[in-house]
């Protein structure tokens, strides 16, 4: 069942459909957002049993006092969400969306099922594009906008950054160079004006069925770029490996810690007698792996720390045995490539007096490393 009318729908300047705080039924959800949006948080979480909570610079704060149910959730948001994502949460109990507030702004619902009731998290999408030196990543990342083909991956937790950091080097492009890029998200989250380049922007539910389809449909479309919000299933990967071993720059996220999960969640993703196959293209497709997370700064905010791996001969060869313990090394190894490794970001931080010591160490994929860098 359609939960609203054509006619309150509309359409963004980038295609994506939208729907606006007109639809009727979201009044609670938008005064909810406009705290949201008042209080500078990233996130609204509306969750059973608990206040309507926001995050704001990684803490999670009540904005109410009184607890919310599942019926309430529901009721809130399934209004706001797009026919597909309503058509998805009615199947599967989980529903993904893009959601427009005149005088707010943009935001990402996420609206699931858990303890058998209904919860929603709410992201804040900032209305203007950060560049990659407003967003504080380590030197080097930038490069990743010009490199000319290959498959570059961004992984790192929920909340992490990823899909910013992403917008961001698209929007370094789009910037300086003239080309075609083609964008397949569910849903839209960052919206890029044509600038240099030509920004094509397809929602999935909206634009096409799903990834595999729209990049089927992208590679017909002599892209330059293809990004891709995520990949989640196999299908999905094998299209995107292609498509960077053919010639093209592609740049993806996953949900991962380090630079060797980054590159196992592919391969493992595949049945074991396709695992070796897979593994053969990727170390042909990949130009570069980039992994980040947030950390709370002492100063207010939040800063990201990274590790960067520019992907050559030594670390193709390693992606080719599954020797994946090994690439930690290969970030040392090409430094003068590129490639910097997550606790030298974290020194970095620590240095400059944006984190404590402690909380470094706490991040650190490998503290020991970290203790002699910081005694160094």
């Amino acid at each position: 069942m359609n939960a609203f009318s054509k006619s309150e729908r509309r359409i963004s300047q980038s295609g994506e459909m939208a729907v606006e705080s007109a639809v009727p039924g979201t009044s609670r959800l938008d005064r909810w957002l406009a705290v949201l949006v008042e209080q500078k948080g990233s996130d609204l979480l509306l969750i059973p049993g608990a206040p309507v909570s926001i995050r704001f610079e990684g803490e999670v704060r009540s904005i109410e006092s009184e607890p919310l149910q599942g019926p309430e959730i529901e009721a809130a948001v399934l209004p706001a969400l797009t026919p597909h994502a309503l058509q998805l949460y009615q199947q599967t109990h989980i529903g993904d969306s893009s959601y427009r507030v005149a005088g707010l702004g943009r935001f990402r619902i996420n609206l699931h099922h858990e303890r058998g009731q209904a919860a929603a998290a709410i992201r804040a999408l900032p209305a203007k594009l950060p560049s990659v030196r407003e967003l504080h990543l380590p030197p080097g990342v930038e490069s990743l906008a010009r490199l000319r083909r290959g498959l570059v991956l961004v992984g790192g937790a929920t909340g992490s950054g990823k899909s910013t950091t992403l917008a961001a080097l698209i929007d370094e492009i789009n910037r300086h160079e003239a080309r075609h890029i083609i964008t397949i998200e569910d849903p839209v989250e960052y919206e890029h004006l044509h600038i240099r380049s030509v920004v094509e922007q397809v929602e999935i539910g909206v634009d096409a069925p799903d990834f595999p389809t729209a990049l089927r449909a992208a590679l017909r479309q002599a892209p330059d770029i293809i990004v891709v919000g995520e990949m989640r299933d196999p299908e999905t990967m094998r299209i995107v490996v292609a498509a960077a071993e053919t010639g093209h720059l592609v740049f993806s996220t996953l949900h991962t810690t380090d630079v060797p999960s980054t590159i196992s969640r592919i391969s493992d993703s595949f049945p074991p007698e396709r695992q070796h196959t897979i593994r053969q293209e990727l170390a042909m497709a990949l130009a570069a792996v980039l992994v980040q997370v947030l950390l709370t700064s002492k100063n207010g905010g939040r800063v990201p720390a990274a590790e960067l791996l520019m992907v050559g001969y030594g670390a193709r060869q390693h992606i080719r045995r599954n020797a994946l313990q090994h690439l930690h090394q290969e970030i040392t190894i090409t430094k003068n490539k590129g490639s910097f490794t997550l606790e030298e970001s974290l020194v970095q931080l620590v240095n400059h007096g944006h984190v404590e010591r402690e909380d470094a160490l706490l991040y650190a994929n490998h503290p020991d490393d970290l203790n002699s860098l910081l005694k160094g």
